[in-house]
């Protein structure tokens, strides 16, 4: 059954950046808990800035945020740091530390819950390295637990960032172009990774793509983006592949 925390409410979002292009426009967009939501769109449409607003590593211009009830656009000091240890992000160039071990970089997905110097010299409790452990044989990477990140392929790096967000221990997991440097092999191996998260551990997955057919295939509901604004939102059993081509008509400001 889904988890009951994983929720998110985009009220009237807008993102303007300093130059003056329009990243986000009124965005309105309630996710439930244990959705896996993807979001489809040209590069520019707005799919990364909202992921990023939605984990305040970007500020928005305009309206509000809410994870699980708290608005995260207005946190500030501790409360900030406790709401986004409940928000994972998976990043394209999987953004792992090159030179530290496949063990310390799964281990650096519990530095929020340590102090720095704790963090700093893996003062990290038996549970924890026990989580990473579990969460490194999820993703079939257990062998490599000794290994340095940058001896990895890209595949096998963004499953050890999968599972550095597995012992975060988060509500919502947010995923931005994961596969996008992958084969079609390491391809499905991530997405199944992902769909994991999802169906067994009740996680609300929120994943950017521009492949149509993945987003089909892994998909409980669809959101489209075109220039900032939401065009499109439908529950899977309801979507049409004919309605992605509004979804990807170009606009002067995408091309």
């Amino acid at each position: 059954m889904a988890s009951q925390v994983g929720t998110i409410q985009i009220k009237d979002v807008s993102k303007i950046y300093p130059n003056g292009t329009i990243g986000l426009n009124h965005v309105n967009l309630d996710i439930n808990a244990g959705e896996f939501v993807v979001i489809v769109g040209l590069s520019g449409a707005g799919k990364s800035t909202l992921l990023r607003a939605i984990n305040r590593l970007h500020d928005i211009t305009e309206g509000s945020i809410l994870i699980d009830g708290e608005d995260i656009t207005k946190a500030k000091g501790k409360n900030l740091l406790h709401l986004r240890r409940n928000i994972a992000m998976i990043f394209q160039n999987f953004n792992l530390v090159k030179r530290a071990t496949v063990a310390k970089n799964v281990m650096n997905g519990r530095v929020g819950y340590y102090s720095t110097l704790q963090s700093l010299f893996g003062m990290f409790s038996k549970t924890d390295k026990e989580n990473a452990i579990q969460a490194l044989e999820r993703v079939n990477m257990l062998g490599k637990y000794y290994t340095r990140a940058d001896e990895l392929s890209g595949g096998q790096q963004q499953r050890v960032a999968i599972a550095r967000a597995m012992v975060q221990a988060p509500h919502v997991v947010l995923a931005d172009e994961p596969i996008a440097a992958l084969d079609p092999k390491n391809t499905k191996m991530v997405m199944d990774d992902l769909k994991r998260l999802n169906d067994e551990l009740g996680l609300t997955v929120i994943v950017n793509l521009h492949s149509v057919p993945l987003a089909m295939e892994y998909a409980t509901r669809i959101v489209g983006l075109r220039g900032g604004e939401l065009v499109y939102d439908k529950s899977i059993a309801d979507v049409s592949r004919d309605d992605f081509d509004a979804i990807y008509a170009e606009t002067s400001e995408e091309a």
